[in-house]
This record gives structure tokens, sequence and C-alpha cells, in this order.
């Protein structure tokens, strides 16, 4: 057999694992499907490589999405409430069908003048974080240590902000903390490019999209579960639009105190699940993945956050104790930011949605709630030119598009240029 048949086979076959990874996973935890909806991944332990000899951390650049929170329109609720509540009054749910929309009618209750907002689950995400990170890495958070901890101004970042202080000063009181959250910081905190905004869906984008998405619509066993008359459904059941909120409120209820009473996601079948997953991901990467189907460049919406990183780290590692600078957005800013640094191969670039589930853009994995990036800073001490540092993505050790005989620690200096040199290349459409 020829050397390049055997490769053929073996991509063949990584790129079913890959799938076939995912819908295993989905198997095993439902939630997963959720995509951003996804729950923290609180209860995973952290092993980390160690430091080269003599090198110990000395700052922290960090930039988080906010918590768990709740659904932000009231559309996401109304909507499967109200067509069931029609087909209820007219006798055409089954008794599966009642249950559905009396569980509806209850995270509807619990959501009122609650939308969007952090939950008690997201509050504590991300007190877990940050006491992990002082554990972690104590030597930045030691005596007297300055922390600028900065949010955009929706409030589920502010209160994510601090949950985060909240746990700070408990460990340490002594810790100067300047904290800000103003309208002042969104051009890189949480920057809209509207250029890049309006180029999401290109005609390309869409054709691509619906033909993806056809595929994998098969409503007709949920549809028949909830409802005792198939003509109904045909003719006053948009069956799409059904199937889609009742599964956003359905996931995101992972993020509530009702998750151990609201089942609504065990409506769905693993396949609905999977396939519900599978056109979420292919939406983000589209929209805010690295995607040739709109040019490839949406992930340089975060440009300015990137190089306000770059820029702030190079003026704390200047100090002689720099300690941390704390950022809290949203997950709109943290997969860009993902995807223009090539983090951990989430800058593969396609036109081809098929592609990218194989390729292990998987979108779970970069940005559950409280999804986080931390830039660990390390040198042997003040005098120490050859700065190094590792990227933690959701407190994992991440990697580079960057040569480095010490991965996953690289050299500062390597990281500025190789990314000033690529921010610096970008030109507006």
């Amino acid at each position: 057999m020829s050397r390049s048949i055997v490769i053929i086979i073996l991509s063949c076959l990584i790129n079913a694992s890959y799938a076939q990874d995912v819908f295993e996973e989905i198997a095993r935890n439902p939630h997963l499907a959720a995509n951003n909806y996804c729950i923290y991944p609180d209860s995973e332990t952290y092993q980390y490589t160690k430091a080269p000899e003599g090198k110990r951390p000395f700052y922290i650049s960090h930039y988080g999405r906010h918590g768990s929170r709740y659904l932000s329109q009231k559309k996401a609720y109304n909507i499967p409430v109200d067509i069931l509540s029609k087909a209820d009054s007219m006798g055409k749910l089954t008794p599966l069908g009642k249950d559905a929309l009396c569980q509806l009618r209850i995270a509807r209750e619990d959501v009122q003048g609650r939308y969007g907002e952090l939950t008690a689950l997201g509050h504590q995400q991300h007190q877990h974080i940050i006491r992990r990170m002082m554990e972690h890495f104590p030597e930045v958070f030691e005596g007297t240590a300055n922390v600028d901890v900065r949010s955009t101004t929706k409030i589920r970042c502010v209160l994510s902000m601090g949950a985060a202080i909240q746990q700070m000063v408990a460990i340490n009181p002594e810790l100067q903390i300047r904290m800000d959250a103003s309208r002042h910081d969104m051009w890189f905190m949480n920057y809209q490019d509207k250029q890049l905004r309006d180029s999401m869906m290109t005609y390309a984008a869409q054709q691509a999209y619906m033909a993806f998405t056809q595929k994998r619509e098969h409503n007709e066993r949920l549809m028949g579960s909830l409802f005792n008359d198939s003509a109904y459904v045909r003719q006053y059941v948009d069956d799409g639009t059904l199937n889609y909120y009742l599964f956003k409120v359905a996931s995101i209820q992972q993020n509530t105190h009702l998750a151990d009473s609201l089942h609504l996601i065990d409506l769905f079948t693993a396949e609905e699940l999977y396939r519900i997953w599978q056109k979420e991901n292919a939406w983000w990467y589209i929209n805010y993945g690295p995607s040739l189907l709109n040019g490839g460049k949406e992930p340089y919406t975060q440009r300015n956050l990137l190089r306000r990183i770059i820029e702030e780290a190079d003026s704390c590692i200047m100090l002689e104790k720099p300690g941390a600078t704390l950022r809290y957005g949203h997950d709109t800013m943290v997969l860009p930011l993902i995807c223009l640094m090539d983090l951990d191969g989430y800058g593969f670039q396609t036109m081809d949605l098929e592609e990218i589930e194989p390729k292990g853009w998987i979108s779970y994995r970069a940005f559950p709630m409280a999804a986080n990036l931390q830039f660990i800073f390390y040198r042997t001490d003040p005098s120490d030119k050859d700065v190094l540092f590792k990227i933690l993505r959701n407190e994992k050790e991440a990697t580079l598009p960057i040569a480095s005989s010490i991965a996953p620690y690289y050299r500062w200096s390597d990281f500025r240029d190789y990314y000033l040199k690529k921010l610096d290349s970008y030109e507006c459409p």
C-alpha cells in the first residue's frame, strides 16, 4: 500500500474518531449539547507542567467570561409556552407534552425579572476559579500585591468580578485591589467592530450554513412525542422554531437552581442533541470563528483586546511586583480571542463546515460559562529579561502556533513579536 493511501486512511480514521468522541460525550452528558450555555467544568483537576529551572510565576493577565446566567430574551421562554399552551387548549398534547408545558411554565416564572442575569452558580464558578488561581500561583498574590480588576458594564460581568474579588479578599485581605466597570474601557473589553459584524453571514456563508443545517433538521420524533395529532402539527406548529426555543430553555437550566428539578433536556434523544450541537457549533464557527466563508477575519474583532493584553503585560513586566490584571467580559470576546491566537488549533480555517468537528473545533470545550484565559508569567527575579509564560485555557495548559522547546512554556518576546506582527498586518475590510 502506498504511503499516500495510508495517510488518507489514517486521516479518515482520525476525523471519524473526533466525530465519534463528540457524539459519545453528548450521549454521556446531554448538557454538553448546549454549546456556550454549558456550565464550567468546575469539578476537573488540573496538573501543570513544572516550570523551567529557577523560573517562578510573578504576573497573571486574564480575560474571563461571566459565569452561569439565565437566558437574555423573553421570547425564548414565551414562544414554546405559547405554542404548547395553544395546543393544550385544543386537546392536542400528549401526557409528555403536558408535562413539558408545566416545566416550561416553571422555568419562565423563575426567570421573571432576571433575564440575562448571573445565577448563584455563576457567582460560585468565579470564586472557585480565582481560589484555584491563587492556590496554584501564590507568589503573584503575596502580601500587598496589586490587582487591577475590570469588567464590562453588563451586570452579570460586574457581579462575576465582584465574586472573584470577594474570594481574593477572603484569602488575602492585604491585597491592593482596584476595580472598574466603565464604558471608558469598552473599546477593548467589549469591542464591537461594525464592519466585521455586518460581514458575518455573507451570501456564501448563508448558503453553506443552510445546506449544513437542512441535513440535520429532523424534528418528527420530538413533535410526535409532544403532540397527539400530526395533522395539527403540520398546519399550526413551526416545528423548527419550537425545537430551537424548547432546546434553549432546556439547556440553560443546568445553570440555574432548577437544574435538578427540571428535566426538559430528557425530551431529546442523544442523536437529536448531537445534531442540534452540530448546527450551533457551525453557527459559532461562521460568526465568531475563522471561517473562510466570510473571509476568515472575524477573530480580528478582538485585535484591540489582544494588543491591550500585550501592552499591559509589557508594562507590568517592568515592575518588581506587578501582581495581576483580571478582566471580565463575554463569550463573544473569549471565542474570537482564542481563534485570533490560534490557541489549541482553534484558528483552523476552512470553507467546508463538515470539516470543523473532525479537526477538533468543538465549541463547548472552548467557551462554556465562565470560560477564561490566563497568561501566567515566569522569571527568576526582576532583573531577568528572559521572561517566559504559558496560557491556561479554562485552566488547562494550551498550545500556541509558535516554536518552543519548552512548551507549554513560551518566551514572551517570541509571543509579542509574532502577534504584534499579525495585528499590524491586519487590514480593515
